[in-house]
């Protein structure tokens, strides 16, 4: 974790405006009511050739604009033209790799849980943010802890909308994973299976399997997900690993039990797992399925796996 790091401009509202001038009233309706919709992306630089890549931009607006269907978020934007403001704005702020938060929330104008009447918000912020969980991480990977919390169900606020309501019960599982000196938390469903972390997808690696939860089992649709689950099958069926990658349930003693565990995400990246519940996993450090997919998940940010050349959007 670590402080946000201010640069000179947010884009907020179709203009590029100064950062301190990127606020907002105490009486808006999101900040109350938890009403607002958000993405978390990134933008890699290259250290050989210094071009800059944003990950799967694409694909993260297109899930903003879902995101806002489904919360009812009258967008006023397309994902097409959030992309070009993205650029824009890392642009504007003269930065070569970032932390990229765009946010849809309800403004000021009225009260009540009822929304209607009340003006669409939307920003882009940009900063330097380095690894989420710790540049050791990356490599030695994280204690993590099972959390008392339940994730919420796909009834009650629906796993498919990345919505700042359901970060509260994020903060409650991490808050109580760090008071018992985890790094992180992991958050099984109504149903006691395993959902994901505070933040993250999950991974488990055993007897020639790379296990992750299905959709169905009330996770968030993750894009970082979904590139390591599309890396993992094409370095599978090349020979390259020799695990399969697998979408079925998980319980919370196949995380005891497995070869390796790791966790994505767009701040996450890919981290592995050196224990869970205190329970060591592998060798305690990253074991050899993880690394190979993270370096070819690398290899794919920084532009130097043609094959998923079409991932990146260039900041030229």
């Amino acid at each position: 974790m670590a402080d946000i790091q201010e640069v000179q401009y947010i884009w907020k509202n179709g203009e590029i405006i100064p950062w301190a001038e990127a606020t907002t009233h105490v009486l808006s309706h999101s900040l109350h009511y938890g009403s607002g919709v958000f993405e978390g992306i990134r933008c890699y630089e290259n250290p050989e050739t210094h071009k800059s890549y944003v990950f799967r931009l694409q694909d993260h607006m297109e899930r903003l604009v879902r995101s806002c269907k489904i919360a009812m978020i009258d967008l006023p934007y397309t994902a097409d033209e959030l992309v070009r403001a993205t650029v824009d704005i890392i642009k504007a702020n003269g930065l070569k790799k970032c932390y990229i938060r765009p946010l849809v929330y309800r403004g000021y104008g009225v009260m009540g849980v009822d929304p209607t009447g009340a003006p669409t918000d939307v920003i882009i912020a940009v900063w330097p943010w380095d690894a989420y969980l710790g540049a050791e991480a990356l490599a030695k990977g994280i204690k993590v802890g099972v959390s008392s919390w339940r994730q919420r169900s796909n009834n009650a606020i629906p796993p498919a909308v990345k919505a700042t309501a359901s970060y509260m019960n994020s903060l409650l599982a991490k808050l109580e994973a760090k008071a018992h000196g985890y790094g992180e938390a992991i958050m099984l469903n109504e149903a006691g299976l395993v959902c994901e972390g505070t933040g993250e997808n999950l991974f488990v690696v055993r007897n020639g399997v790379i296990s992750t939860p299905p959709l169905s089992d009330g996770l968030l649709e993750g894009i970082t997900r979904d590139s390591v689950l599309q890396i993992a099958t094409d370095m599978f069926e090349d020979g390259e690993i020799d695990a399969c990658p697998l979408e079925e349930s998980l319980t919370r003693t196949d995380l005891y039990v497995a070869d390796e565990v790791f966790m994505t995400g767009s701040a996450a990246e890919l981290t592995p797992v050196a224990s869970v519940d205190e329970r060591q996993v592998g060798s305690g450090s990253r074991g050899p399925v993880t690394e190979a997919l993270q370096a070819r998940f690398f290899d794919a940010v920084y532009g130097n796996a043609e094959r998923y050349a079409d991932w990146l959007t260039e900041v030229e």
